[in-house]
């Protein structure tokens, strides 16, 4: 499909059928004639860059390393045993 980001009788329609190659290409959309008159479709866009964006916001996130699950179970395990109180826990 051709994008045609910059034909000035593009309907609606028509141009939501190129947002994906639109954002795939990084494209500025401010220089976009559609989004120029078409307030509606101009929302869209602004809420698809705001929904991205803290999307990308989440890429960051890693698990813990395996030493922090082993010291976990280890505070479990050791406000089981008998005498133990959760505040020791964490105490060398």
């Amino acid at each position: 499909m051709m994008l045609r980001a910059m034909d000035r009788t593009m309907t609606c329609a028509e141009f939501q059928e190129t947002l994906p190659e639109l954002f795939e290409a990084h494209s500025d959309f401010s220089s976009n004639e559609h989004l120029r008159s078409c307030e509606n479709c101009a929302a869209l866009v602004r809420d698809l860059e705001y929904i991205a964006a803290q999307a990308r916001l989440l890429l960051p996130i890693h698990d813990p390393s395996p030493a922090v699950w082993e010291h976990i179970q280890k505070a479990i395990r050791q406000d089981r045993e008998p005498g133990a109180s959760s505040a020791s826990v964490g105490r060398k």
